[in-house]
């Protein structure tokens, strides 16, 4: 698979609940960057913290659209749009997910948010 048929494969797996498909993409050693300044943000290190997170988050938010995959080496770029909505609080924005694949394996992801502060009110400390 190319970068961008994983790229792709990551996104459907998380628009889907896939939650398989997600674990044999993502490499177990993943490093996860979340932008803000929210219970959240920071680095995950390995899929254990990246697993954490997404319990905590509780299923919140969704990747509705994904517009363009732009690939670069072991690099892909994807413009996503992305939602939430929780305890009243509610989220709507574009973001990048730019993802580094090494041997297949999904093993570092940073995103970036249109809106970092909104991003930050949703999420909360």
């Amino acid at each position: 698979m190319t970068t961008i048929d994983i790229g792709k494969a990551y996104i459907k797996a998380v628009q889907t609940g896939d939650q398989a498909t997600l674990g044999e993409l993502l490499s177990p050693q993943v490093i996860w960057h979340q932008p803000g300044n929210n219970q959240f943000s920071g680095t995950k290190n390995g899929i254990v913290e990246f697993g954490a997170m997404m319990a905590k988050s509780g299923g919140s938010f969704a990747i509705t659209h994904a517009h363009r995959y732009l690939a670069n080496g072991d690099l892909v770029a994807i413009e996503i749009q992305f939602a939430g909505q929780r305890e009243g609080a509610k989220v709507d924005q574009p973001g990048i997910d730019l993802l580094r694949v090494q041997d297949g394996k999904i093993v570092e992801v940073w995103l970036f948010s249109s809106d970092p502060e909104e991003e930050d009110q949703f999420w909360g400390k």
